[in-house]
């Protein structure tokens, strides 16, 4: 008998692969034992997630009785969705995130000036975008805990040094890196696994470990003698796998495009709110996939108004001023919703 797994119960395990620790990676297990049918067909998978509930509740647990040992990171997102700044030395990364966002981080012209991940809020029209500066990633090293960062976040950015002869083969080495621990980076979304697929996860073939995350490459210095040249070289290299953006982060070249760039590869839409009888709050709007529902915003705005919410009256695409919607109403981008509980 076939699993019949819904949609909702693939997008809870790809949450589940992307959680970083074992509280959230627990939370996400019992999302999706309570999204599974349950008959015949789901008996085994069933009784594996029971299984994965079980060791990672005893995890929980000994972590909480365990002294703490070594470091560890977790930068909680924010604003419209939280993207990766990843490179191999010098690549630019710090001097980046300087001047998308406000943040101060040391920039220096020798290797492994960062040393932990540090966060910075870019700013795009009326929303933010945070992003994340990360310590270096060599053939020889990466710090244990980056790579549930990198699974856990939206998107990535890979920065390429066209400064430096070796600058492509350091970005490959970021890649392989990043394989080796089921962290993928690809040029394109990372596609929700389909009930088929699932259905199929006996087939040896299939890694279930694996997470896709989606990147930009970021080829840098541009400026910088035969940099032109190189960059050739990084298209040949890597212009069927990526979207390729060219800079100067040292002296601003096509930072703006970069910023346009990254928010709008997040895939997602804005929503307004506003109270009856008063006028709509334009200054902080509400960030959410593309696609997404009435039903769905209502518990981004409270996690009760889900349960709540009747209807609402909508401004923008696709209805006329103030119309009355149900809560599988899809959203479009500047859209204003008035929720009625």
């Amino acid at each position: 008998m076939p699993a019949n797994l819904t949609p909702q119960y693939s997008e809870a395990e790809e949450q589940y692969k992307r959680a970083q620790t074992p509280e959230e990676k627990l939370a996400c297990l019992k999302k999706m034992y309570s999204l599974l049918p349950k008959h015949k067909g789901t008996e085994k998978l069933q009784a594996d997630l029971k299984t994965k509930m079980s060791d990672l509740k005893e995890e929980v647990e000994q972590a909480k009785k365990a002294p703490r040992k070594g470091v560890s990171y977790k930068i909680p997102r924010q604003g419209a969705g939280q993207v990766m700044i990843l490179g191999g030395p010098n690549a630019g990364k710090s001097r980046l995130l300087s001047r998308l966002t406000k943040a101060t981080p040391e920039v220096a012209a020798y290797p492994f000036t960062t040393r932990e991940p540090q966060p910075g809020m870019m700013a795009w029209e009326d929303v933010s975008v945070q992003l994340v500066d990360t310590p270096p990633i060599t053939k020889d090293f990466m710090e244990g805990y980056l790579s549930s960062m990198v699974r856990g976040a939206d998107s990535a950015l890979l920065m390429v040094d066209l400064g430096d002869d070796d600058g492509p083969s350091l970005a490959d080495d970021v890649l392989q890196r990043l394989a080796e621990t089921k962290t993928l980076l690809e040029g394109g979304s990372a596609p929700l696994a389909t009930a088929d697929q699932t259905e199929q996860s006996e087939d040896t073939t299939i890694d279930h470990r694996i997470v896709k995350v989606k990147t930009l490459l970021v080829a840098n210095k541009i400026d910088l003698p035969g940099a032109s040249e190189r960059l050739e070289f990084v298209r040949e290299l890597y212009g069927d796998r990526f979207p390729i953006h060219v800079i100067s982060a040292e002296h601003g070249q096509g930072l703006e495009d970069l910023r346009t760039a990254i928010y709008k590869f997040l895939n997602v839409i804005r929503v307004y709110t506003k109270q009856p009888g008063k006028p709509p709050d334009l200054d902080a709007p509400f960030t959410c996939p593309v696609g997404s529902t009435l039903l769905e915003l209502a518990a981004l705005v409270h996690r009760d108004f889900a349960e709540k919410l009747k209807h609402a009256r909508i401004w923008g695409t696709g209805v006329y001023d103030g119309q009355t919607v149900k809560r599988d109403h899809v959203l479009h981008d500047k859209d204003i919703v008035e929720l009625h509980m």
